[in-house]
Protein backbone atom coordinates (compact mmCIF):
# COMPACT_ATOMS: atom_id res chain seq x y z
CA UNK A 1 0.00 0.00 0.00
CA UNK A 2 1.53 3.45 -1.11
CA UNK A 3 1.36 6.36 1.25
CA UNK A 4 -1.26 8.09 -0.53
CA UNK A 5 -3.35 5.55 -0.06
CA UNK A 6 -2.86 5.33 3.81
CA UNK A 7 -3.58 8.98 3.67
CA UNK A 8 -7.15 8.29 2.67
CA UNK A 9 -7.77 5.51 4.83
CA UNK A 10 -6.42 7.08 8.16
CA UNK A 11 -9.48 9.25 8.60
CA UNK A 12 -11.78 6.67 8.48
CA UNK A 13 -9.97 4.82 11.24
CA UNK A 14 -10.16 8.34 13.16
CA UNK A 15 -14.19 7.93 12.22
CA UNK A 16 -14.28 4.97 14.03
CA UNK A 17 -11.96 5.43 17.29
CA UNK A 18 -14.70 8.65 18.05
CA UNK A 19 -17.93 6.38 17.57
CA UNK A 20 -16.25 3.95 20.09
CA UNK A 21 -15.46 6.62 22.37
CA UNK A 22 -18.90 7.98 21.43
CA UNK A 23 -20.38 4.00 22.49
CA UNK A 24 -18.93 4.20 26.11
CA UNK A 25 -19.70 7.60 26.79
CA UNK A 26 -23.48 6.97 26.39
CA UNK A 27 -23.01 3.34 27.84
CA UNK A 28 -20.81 4.49 30.85
CA UNK A 29 -23.09 2.02 33.20
CA UNK A 30 -20.28 -0.91 32.50
CA UNK A 31 -21.29 -2.52 36.16
CA UNK A 32 -24.77 -2.73 34.41
CA UNK A 33 -23.11 -5.42 31.86
CA UNK A 34 -22.32 -7.48 34.96
CA UNK A 35 -25.11 -7.38 36.79
CA UNK A 36 -27.89 -7.73 34.47
CA UNK A 37 -29.64 -4.35 35.84
CA UNK A 38 -30.62 -1.20 33.81
CA UNK A 39 -29.20 2.27 35.37
CA UNK A 40 -32.28 4.42 36.76
CA UNK A 41 -30.38 7.26 38.06
CA UNK A 42 -31.24 11.08 37.04
CA UNK A 43 -29.21 11.04 33.63
CA UNK A 44 -32.32 8.97 32.56
CA UNK A 45 -34.52 11.81 32.22
CA UNK A 46 -31.75 13.41 29.66
CA UNK A 47 -31.85 11.96 25.52
CA UNK A 48 -28.82 11.06 24.25
CA UNK A 49 -28.95 12.01 20.55
CA UNK A 50 -28.50 8.68 18.60
CA UNK A 51 -30.36 5.32 19.25
CA UNK A 52 -29.74 4.06 22.37
CA UNK A 53 -32.14 1.57 23.77
CA UNK A 54 -33.20 3.07 27.58
CA UNK A 55 -32.84 -0.88 28.30
CA UNK A 56 -29.19 -1.58 27.65
CA UNK A 57 -27.85 -2.47 30.95
CA UNK A 58 -24.93 0.21 30.48
CA UNK A 59 -27.34 3.17 28.71
CA UNK A 60 -26.84 6.13 30.95
CA UNK A 61 -29.65 8.25 28.98
CA UNK A 62 -32.71 8.12 27.55
CA UNK A 63 -33.19 6.89 23.55
CA UNK A 64 -35.60 10.13 22.20
CA UNK A 65 -37.46 7.51 19.87
CA UNK A 66 -37.68 5.42 22.98
CA UNK A 67 -38.68 8.51 24.67
CA UNK A 68 -41.85 10.25 22.13
CA UNK A 69 -42.98 6.69 21.80
CA UNK A 70 -42.84 6.24 25.73
CA UNK A 71 -45.22 9.64 26.15
CA UNK A 72 -47.43 9.53 22.81
CA UNK A 73 -48.17 6.32 24.12
CA UNK A 74 -49.13 7.01 27.69
CA UNK A 75 -52.52 7.53 29.15
CA UNK A 76 -52.38 11.50 30.06
CA UNK A 77 -49.93 12.84 27.67
CA UNK A 78 -49.64 12.24 23.91
CA UNK A 79 -47.36 14.36 22.39
CA UNK A 80 -43.23 15.52 24.63
CA UNK A 81 -42.59 19.14 23.18
CA UNK A 82 -39.35 18.17 25.56
CA UNK A 83 -38.13 14.89 23.23
CA UNK A 84 -39.05 17.08 19.89
CA UNK A 85 -37.46 20.49 20.76
CA UNK A 86 -34.23 17.99 21.77
CA UNK A 87 -34.04 16.34 18.52
CA UNK A 88 -35.20 19.66 16.68
CA UNK A 89 -31.35 20.99 18.49
CA UNK A 90 -30.09 18.44 17.91
CA UNK A 91 -30.54 17.96 14.17
CA UNK A 92 -30.49 22.18 13.47
CA UNK A 93 -26.78 22.23 15.49
CA UNK A 94 -25.37 18.90 13.27
CA UNK A 95 -27.98 17.46 11.29
CA UNK A 96 -27.02 13.77 10.81
CA UNK A 97 -23.57 14.18 11.77
CA UNK A 98 -24.32 12.54 14.84
CA UNK A 99 -25.43 9.24 12.40
CA UNK A 100 -21.81 9.21 11.17
CA UNK A 101 -20.01 10.42 14.26
CA UNK A 102 -21.66 8.75 17.11
CA UNK A 103 -24.25 6.39 16.77
CA UNK A 104 -23.69 3.12 17.83
CA UNK A 105 -25.53 1.28 15.96
CA UNK A 106 -24.19 2.94 12.80
CA UNK A 107 -20.93 1.53 13.93
CA UNK A 108 -21.97 -1.69 14.09
CA UNK A 109 -23.12 -1.50 10.39
CA UNK A 110 -19.59 0.53 9.47
CA UNK A 111 -17.91 -2.18 11.30
CA UNK A 112 -19.72 -5.40 9.25
CA UNK A 113 -19.52 -3.92 6.11
CA UNK A 114 -15.45 -3.49 5.99
CA UNK A 115 -16.21 -7.70 5.78
CA UNK A 116 -14.57 -8.84 2.86
CA UNK A 117 -17.55 -9.62 0.52
CA UNK A 118 -19.18 -9.05 -2.52
CA UNK A 119 -20.78 -5.55 -2.23
CA UNK A 120 -24.63 -4.52 -2.82
CA UNK A 121 -24.83 -1.35 -5.14
CA UNK A 122 -28.89 -0.01 -5.03
CA UNK A 123 -29.60 1.61 -8.02
CA UNK A 124 -30.17 5.35 -7.92
CA UNK A 125 -33.98 5.08 -8.71
CA UNK A 126 -35.00 2.32 -6.33
CA UNK A 127 -32.56 3.78 -3.96
CA UNK A 128 -34.81 6.89 -3.64
CA UNK A 129 -37.43 5.06 -3.30
CA UNK A 130 -36.77 2.84 -0.36
CA UNK A 131 -34.84 6.18 1.22
CA UNK A 132 -38.99 7.01 1.88
CA UNK A 133 -39.14 3.80 4.23
CA UNK A 134 -37.32 5.52 7.09
CA UNK A 135 -39.78 8.53 7.16
CA UNK A 136 -42.90 6.53 6.93
CA UNK A 137 -41.48 4.52 9.95
CA UNK A 138 -41.49 8.09 11.66
CA UNK A 139 -44.63 9.44 10.56
CA UNK A 140 -46.64 6.04 10.39
CA UNK A 141 -44.71 3.44 13.96
CA UNK A 142 -43.46 6.22 15.19
CA UNK A 143 -45.70 8.90 15.71
CA UNK A 144 -48.99 7.89 14.66
CA UNK A 145 -49.81 4.51 15.85
CA UNK A 146 -49.09 5.29 19.63
CA UNK A 147 -51.57 8.03 19.38
CA UNK A 148 -54.14 6.22 17.28
CA UNK A 149 -53.83 2.50 18.24
CA UNK A 150 -54.53 2.54 22.09
CA UNK A 151 -56.05 0.19 24.32
CA UNK A 152 -59.54 0.78 26.96
CA UNK A 153 -57.15 2.55 29.53
CA UNK A 154 -56.01 4.75 26.80
CA UNK A 155 -52.29 3.42 26.38
CA UNK A 156 -50.43 1.93 23.66
CA UNK A 157 -47.42 0.41 23.05
CA UNK A 158 -44.11 1.68 21.58
CA UNK A 159 -44.54 0.41 18.33
CA UNK A 160 -41.04 0.97 17.18
CA UNK A 161 -39.03 -0.15 20.15
CA UNK A 162 -41.48 -3.29 20.45
CA UNK A 163 -41.60 -4.33 17.17
CA UNK A 164 -38.80 -3.00 15.20
CA UNK A 165 -35.49 -1.38 16.54
CA UNK A 166 -32.96 -3.91 16.00
CA UNK A 167 -30.82 -1.77 18.55
CA UNK A 168 -32.72 -1.94 21.16
CA UNK A 169 -32.54 -5.86 20.30
CA UNK A 170 -28.95 -5.78 20.50
CA UNK A 171 -28.13 -3.45 23.01
CA UNK A 172 -30.92 -4.29 25.35
CA UNK A 173 -32.80 -7.04 24.92
CA UNK A 174 -30.19 -9.72 23.85
CA UNK A 175 -27.36 -8.97 26.92
CA UNK A 176 -30.42 -8.51 29.61
CA UNK A 177 -32.02 -12.02 28.62
CA UNK A 178 -28.52 -13.25 28.75
CA UNK A 179 -27.75 -11.78 32.43
CA UNK A 180 -31.11 -12.89 33.62
CA UNK A 181 -32.27 -16.49 33.62
CA UNK A 182 -36.00 -15.06 34.72
CA UNK A 183 -36.28 -13.73 31.41
CA UNK A 184 -34.75 -16.86 29.69
CA UNK A 185 -37.67 -19.10 31.02
CA UNK A 186 -40.15 -16.03 29.65
CA UNK A 187 -38.77 -15.55 26.00
CA UNK A 188 -41.93 -15.63 23.41
CA UNK A 189 -42.78 -15.15 20.19
CA UNK A 190 -41.98 -11.23 20.17
CA UNK A 191 -38.32 -12.26 21.17
CA UNK A 192 -38.10 -14.69 18.11
CA UNK A 193 -38.94 -12.05 15.73
CA UNK A 194 -36.80 -9.13 16.51
CA UNK A 195 -34.13 -11.27 17.14
CA UNK A 196 -35.01 -12.96 13.73
CA UNK A 197 -35.17 -9.26 12.66
CA UNK A 198 -32.42 -7.86 13.71
CA UNK A 199 -30.16 -10.58 12.37
CA UNK A 200 -31.31 -9.89 8.92
CA UNK A 201 -30.75 -6.21 9.02
CA UNK A 202 -26.75 -6.93 10.21
CA UNK A 203 -26.29 -9.50 7.93
CA UNK A 204 -27.46 -6.97 4.95
CA UNK A 205 -25.35 -4.55 6.39
CA UNK A 206 -22.34 -7.47 5.71
CA UNK A 207 -22.95 -6.77 1.83
CA UNK A 208 -25.33 -3.08 1.52
CA UNK A 209 -23.65 -0.22 3.37
CA UNK A 210 -25.85 0.97 6.26
CA UNK A 211 -28.83 -0.30 5.18
CA UNK A 212 -30.51 0.55 8.14
CA UNK A 213 -29.98 3.95 8.43
CA UNK A 214 -30.57 4.34 4.68
CA UNK A 215 -34.15 3.15 4.74
CA UNK A 216 -35.43 2.28 8.41
CA UNK A 217 -33.83 4.90 11.03
CA UNK A 218 -36.86 7.65 12.21
CA UNK A 219 -34.33 8.95 14.37
CA UNK A 220 -32.40 9.53 10.97
CA UNK A 221 -35.23 10.31 8.92
CA UNK A 222 -35.78 13.43 12.05
CA UNK A 223 -32.29 14.86 11.57
CA UNK A 224 -32.52 14.38 6.96
CA UNK A 225 -35.29 16.82 7.45
CA UNK A 226 -33.44 19.73 9.40
CA UNK A 227 -30.20 18.73 7.72
CA UNK A 228 -30.51 21.22 4.76
CA UNK A 229 -31.22 23.90 7.22
CA UNK A 230 -28.39 23.02 9.77
CA UNK A 231 -25.43 25.07 11.08
CA UNK A 232 -23.18 21.97 10.48
CA UNK A 233 -22.98 21.95 6.76
CA UNK A 234 -20.82 21.25 3.38
CA UNK A 235 -20.16 24.03 0.36
CA UNK A 236 -18.76 23.34 -3.09
CA UNK A 237 -15.96 25.64 -3.47
CA UNK A 238 -14.55 27.19 -6.91
CA UNK A 239 -12.17 24.07 -7.09
CA UNK A 240 -14.34 21.43 -8.09
CA UNK A 241 -13.22 20.02 -11.52
CA UNK A 242 -15.98 17.82 -11.96
CA UNK A 243 -14.30 14.42 -11.56
CA UNK A 244 -16.89 12.91 -10.15
CA UNK A 245 -14.59 11.05 -7.38
CA UNK A 246 -16.89 12.46 -4.65
CA UNK A 247 -19.96 10.70 -5.92
CA UNK A 248 -18.01 7.63 -6.31
CA UNK A 249 -16.86 7.01 -3.00
CA UNK A 250 -20.18 8.03 -0.99
CA UNK A 251 -21.81 5.03 0.25
CA UNK A 252 -24.78 6.35 0.85
CA UNK A 253 -25.46 6.80 -3.00
CA UNK A 254 -25.10 10.62 -3.09
CA UNK A 255 -23.32 13.49 -5.26
CA UNK A 256 -21.91 15.97 -3.03
CA UNK A 257 -21.56 18.75 -5.79
CA UNK A 258 -25.16 18.27 -6.60
CA UNK A 259 -26.25 17.84 -2.88
CA UNK A 260 -23.95 18.60 -0.62
CA UNK A 261 -26.29 19.25 2.47
CA UNK A 262 -28.53 16.59 1.11
CA UNK A 263 -30.90 14.63 3.91
CA UNK A 264 -29.23 11.28 3.19
CA UNK A 265 -25.41 12.29 4.36
CA UNK A 266 -24.16 10.86 7.28
CA UNK A 267 -21.28 13.35 7.56
CA UNK A 268 -18.75 10.57 7.08
CA UNK A 269 -16.49 12.89 5.20
CA UNK A 270 -15.41 10.65 2.95
CA UNK A 271 -15.80 12.98 0.31
CA UNK A 272 -13.67 15.75 1.32
CA UNK A 273 -10.82 12.95 2.04
CA UNK A 274 -10.76 11.94 -1.58
CA UNK A 275 -11.69 15.11 -3.46
CA UNK A 276 -8.20 15.92 -5.03
CA UNK A 277 -8.99 19.73 -5.48
CA UNK A 278 -10.06 20.56 -1.49
CA UNK A 279 -12.82 21.49 -3.64
CA UNK A 280 -15.66 20.15 -0.62
CA UNK A 281 -15.60 22.17 2.70
CA UNK A 282 -16.66 21.96 5.89
CA UNK A 283 -18.65 24.42 8.22
CA UNK A 284 -20.65 25.32 11.27
CA UNK A 285 -22.92 28.41 10.18
CA UNK A 286 -22.98 29.17 6.44
CA UNK A 287 -19.62 30.86 6.23
CA UNK A 288 -16.49 28.58 5.50
CA UNK A 289 -13.92 27.72 7.81
CA UNK A 290 -11.72 31.10 8.72
CA UNK A 291 -8.71 28.64 7.44
CA UNK A 292 -10.08 27.58 4.39
CA UNK A 293 -11.17 30.85 3.86
CA UNK A 294 -7.85 32.30 4.10
CA UNK A 295 -6.54 29.82 2.04
CA UNK A 296 -8.75 30.80 -0.80
CA UNK A 297 -8.03 34.69 -0.44
CA UNK A 298 -4.15 33.81 -0.42
CA UNK A 299 -4.93 31.78 -3.55
CA UNK A 300 -6.87 34.76 -5.19
CA UNK A 301 -4.41 37.45 -4.14
CA UNK A 302 -1.59 35.12 -5.46
CA UNK A 303 -3.36 35.35 -8.83
CA UNK A 304 -3.89 39.24 -8.48
CA UNK A 305 -0.62 39.52 -7.91
CA UNK A 306 0.59 37.35 -10.92
CA UNK A 307 -1.67 39.49 -13.33
CA UNK A 308 -0.44 42.58 -12.49
CA UNK A 309 3.60 41.66 -13.03
CA UNK A 310 2.39 40.99 -16.48
CA UNK A 311 0.52 44.05 -16.95
CA UNK A 312 3.97 45.46 -16.06
CA UNK A 313 5.75 43.99 -18.32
Amino acid sequence: MGKREKKKKIPGYRRHLIQLLGAAVFNGNFKGFISGEIYKGNLKSFCVPVLNCYSCPGSLGACPIGGLQAVAGSAKFHFSFYVIGLIALFGILLGRFFCGYLCPFGLLQDLLHKIPTPKIKVPAKLNRVLSFGKYVMLVVVVILLPIIARDSLGMSDPYFCKYVCPAGTIGGGIPLVILNPSLRAAIGALFTWKVALALVILTLSIFLYRVFCRYLCPLGAFYGILQPVSFYRFKINDKCSNCGKCARVCKMGIDPVKTPNSPECIRCRDCIHECPTGAIESCFGFKPSKKKSEGRKSDSTRRSNRLSRLENL
